[in-house]
């Protein structure tokens, strides 16, 4: 991104890939040479979590904060016991992973308060227009609003990881700009960052504005996870 804001709130419907989307951007930003913590708030799906990826955070010197049930069998909600830490340390950067819809986002509702009145946040939504319930631009602007209207804060950008997993092709990805520009026009917000598996990088560069590559959580096999 352009602009590093202290506050780094990812949300997006199920199965979008927004942790896969959260972990990198940590990454990326802390390549930057910013003090990085990262925060999974998303207590609605357990299976897909931060905590897959806490070796390469810790070697990236990235905090981790999460549930203490995180990758364990128990399926129960949980937020992480230093969840305040997230709005308390203002001298530390942070991305949070939000949960996947609008029960998820109302964990964020708990911090938007302290979030408004920093102002110092970017909000994007990660959208997928393979996904079943976000193929279009009106689906999409759904899950939006819900989302909005459950945490309190409003997005700043949007994130395009239209993605079909491991069997993704290059086309794929050119084919899914004019889905994500469509969302952009309803929602009037800017098209941030269009995502892509690293390996598919090479042949994208310098054709779509913003382009991100991607590396997968080591034990996924989808970027849609």
């Amino acid at each position: 991104m352009d602009t590093y804001k202290r506050l780094t709130l990812v949300c997006g419907h199920y199965g979008t890939g927004k942790t896969n989307v959260a972990v990198n951007l940590a990454l990326a930003l802390r390549e930057q040479g910013l003090p990085m913590a990262m925060a999974d708030l998303d207590i609605v799906n357990p299976y897909f979590r931060t905590k897959d990826s806490a070796a390469r955070l810790e070697q990236a010197g990235i905090r981790l904060i999460c549930s203490s049930f995180a990758n364990s069998n128990v399926d129960i909600p949980s937020l992480p016991p230093d969840l305040y830490a997230i709005t308390d340390d203002r001298n530390t950067h942070m991305v949070l992973d939000i949960g996947g819809d609008d029960s998820g986002a109302t964990v964020l509702g708990r911090l938007a308060p302290a979030i408004r009145e920093e102002d110092d946040y970017a909000m994007l939504l990660v959208v997928n227009g393979y996904r079943p319930l976000t193929r279009d631009a009106a689906s999409t602007m759904e899950v939006l609003r819900d989302i909005e209207a459950a945490c309190g804060l409003r997005f700043t950008g949007i994130v395009n990881n239209s993605n079909l997993g491991v069997e993704t092709t290059a086309d794929d990805v050119l084919h899914s700009v004019s889905y994500a520009e469509q969302v952009a026009q309803m929602s009037g917000l800017p098209v941030v960052l269009t995502t892509v598996d690293e390996r598919l990088y090479p042949a994208l560069e310098g054709k779509i504005p913003q382009l991100f590559p991607l590396r997968l959580q080591d034990n996924r096999i989808f970027l849609n996870e």
